[in-house]
């Protein structure tokens, strides 16, 4: 096969999977908490036509080789972790981290998994959850009495008891944060696992040790920016329709000299 046409069809699968994850991005851009993600690319092996030389006598400059690239290939898909926009829903349960930071919840393997989504509810054991029911930890338990609930900035959890004048206190939110929080592995429903790439989890409380603070009654929306992806799209389709002209061209100069040959 003519190597043009190899070169070109790598740059129409790469475009296709860069549409891919626009789509998906697009796909989630009211999707709580979503981080958008970006493909990167990398170029393939060179074939090498011609070594150095050096042309002349004594002292004389070396030339470079001449290499002819075949291609390219999907390197990485690397999430952005930016902030979303703080968005005030006026629910109690409703809690955004602003800055570093995720909710941590065990996971019914045994596993802990990680969220920015903080819209939880409370079990019929009276727990706080997650909307797939991934219990919060450490595990908080709000009693059935309580008529109002608080989340201070600082992960504070206090109710109001009918039997009591002044608000008691029934536990703190923690807050997880990564080397390389890129690095996480994305399970859906909003929820991340710890990798290698990751690094080792560390646990600390709100406002402390460089954690983001935490804002009730809103959520964290999704950092996509429609305008950004459409842009992008449109550069994807253009790259994708130049690819396609390249191999009708390789495919149209095959033809030609299989005439000559006639």
């Amino acid at each position: 096969m003519n190597p043009a046409l190899r070169a070109a069809a790598t740059g129409m699968v790469a475009q296709q999977q860069r549409v891919e994850v626009i789509a998906n991005n697009l796909a989630n851009v009211n999707t709580t908490g979503f981080k958008r993600s970006r493909a990167r690319f990398e170029d393939l092996l060179y074939q090498r036509i011609q070594g150095p030389a050096a042309l002349g006598g004594e002292g004389a400059q070396a030339l470079e080789s001449i290499q002819v690239g075949r291609g390219t290939r999907l390197a990485a898909v690397q999430r952005i972790d930016s902030q979303g926009t703080i968005e005030q829903t006026n629910r109690p349960l409703d809690v955004a981290i602003e800055g570093a930071g995720f909710f941590q919840v065990a996971l019914p393997d045994g596993r802990m998994g990680y969220t920015r989504d903080g819209s939880f509810t409370i079990s019929d054991s009276g727990m706080l959850v997650t909307h797939g029911g991934y219990a919060l930890q450490p595990e908080i338990t709000i009693p059935t009495e309580a008529t109002d609930v608080a989340i201070s900035r600082t992960g504070i959890v206090t109710v109001q008891l009918a039997n009591s004048p002044q608000p008691a206190e029934v536990g703190r939110l923690e807050l997880v944060r990564f080397p390389n929080a890129p690095g996480l592995e994305s399970l859906g429903e909003n929820l991340f696992v710890e990798t290698v790439a990751s690094g080792t989890p560390q646990i600390g409380f709100p406002q402390e040790d460089g954690f983001g603070r935490l804002i009730q009654g809103s959520l964290e929306t999704s950092n996509v920016e429609v305008v950004q992806e459409m842009v992008e799209m449109i550069a994807a389709l253009r790259a994708y329709e130049v690819n396609s002209k390249a191999v009708q061209a390789g495919e149209d100069m095959s033809q030609m000299a299989n005439g000559l040959l006639r």
